[in-house]
């Protein structure tokens, strides 16, 4: 059953399969560590599921076997180092150019727990990183990879850009076995990280996480971090493009992940003219839409205090600085007094 199962999965898209069993009782006390020193920051979320992410029957009752699926995503790594490179541009995470990949993924998993049904019926649910899974804990104990030092699954033909699904099922399926970590003496994630955020190997204070910071964070970006956000207004892969193991990403085959609205190489005061309408319809069906118009500008306005000082940039900067939201007038003011250090000095 499990090679048809790989292989209805190969026809969906998907580049690997792994299937794991549902103790995961080792894994409990890092994460209650990890809880208990705040690393979760304003994600109550997590705080609130606590250890039912690490007991998957009490989140889908029968549950005897987890199947990861694995998706590639990577469109390739110049046009993120240039975009980096550029202080005028806007860098939005590899993930998030294209369309919401939880719409995909699911969509795929949906089809292939469907696929079984119709050959051995199961009682089945899928999870694309929207509910409380550890779904990296999974992956690493079912073949699919190891976990790296950056807590991103690593596959030593697949390095670690593409998304994870699951499948959780009440079939008795055959357990894979892990792989051997290879990550070594290798800390290139760990000194790459902007804000110092892998405090750890295998340890990440979400907090200072620039990801955490331009999307789930709904507050104020605090003022001590602005500075190390350079142009990342939504999300950062620094780890991940340092990482020696990414040399083997596959590049994705997926049209939907294909970059929308020129966001691979976008500049800062274009997207900062966006309206709220543009907004919306720009970011629809994309993972972007969420964070909402307010904390897009709020992002882009820190991102463009750390760009060269310009006519342009002032220019923009001074168009936003009345706007109905405080959260953004605050970083906007923060963004006009970073100019005019930089011009006084």
């Amino acid at each position: 059953m499990l090679a048809r199962i790989r292989q209805w999965a190969a026809e969906l898209g998907f580049g690997a399969v792994g299937v794991a069993g549902v103790d995961l009782g080792s894994a409990e006390p890092g994460l209650a560590a990890w809880l208990e020193a705040g690393f979760h920051g304003e994600m109550d979320y997590m705080l609130r599921h606590g250890m039912k992410r690490a007991r998957p029957a009490e989140l889908q009752p029968g549950t005897l076997r987890v199947i990861s699926l694995r998706l590639d995503y990577w469109p390739g790594a110049a046009e993120a180092r240039a975009a980096l490179a550029d202080g005028t541009r806007a860098y939005v995470s590899r993930y998030a150019l294209g369309r919401d990949y939880h719409k995909v993924l699911r969509s795929r998993l949906q089809k292939l727990a469907e696929r079984i049904t119709a050959e051995v019926p199961h009682t089945y649910r899928v999870f694309t990183d929207s509910a409380p899974v550890l779904e990296v804990e999974l992956a690493s104990r079912n073949g699919l990879g190891w976990r790296g030092k950056h807590t991103l699954l690593l596959d030593r033909g697949a390095g670690s850009w593409f998304f994870l699904g699951e499948i959780f099922t009440d079939l008795p399926l055959p357990v894979d076995e892990p792989v051997q970590p290879r990550c070594g003496r290798c800390t290139a994630c760990i000194d790459a990280c902007p804000t110092g955020a892998i405090v750890a190997p295998y340890r990440v204070d979400a907090r200072r996480c620039i990801s955490y910071l331009t999307i789930e964070l709904k507050s104020a970006i605090p003022e001590e971090m602005r500075t190390m956000l350079g142009n990342r207004i939504y999300g950062c892969d620094d780890c991940q493009l340092v990482c020696p193991w990414n040399r083997f990403a596959k590049m994705t085959k997926e049209p939907d992940f294909a970059p929308r609205h020129g966001l691979d190489s976008a500049g800062l005061v274009e997207l900062f003219a966006w309206s709220e309408a543009d907004f919306a319809e720009r970011t629809a069906g994309s993972p972007i839409h969420r964070i909402g118009h307010e904390r897009w500008l709020r992002n882009i306005a820190v991102a463009l205090g750390n760009a060269p000082t310009t006519a342009e940039v002032l220019a923009a900067l001074q168009s936003r600085a009345d706007h109905p939201s405080a959260l953004v007038r605050e970083h906007v003011a923060w963004a006009l007094a970073q100019h005019g250090r930089a011009m006084a000095g």
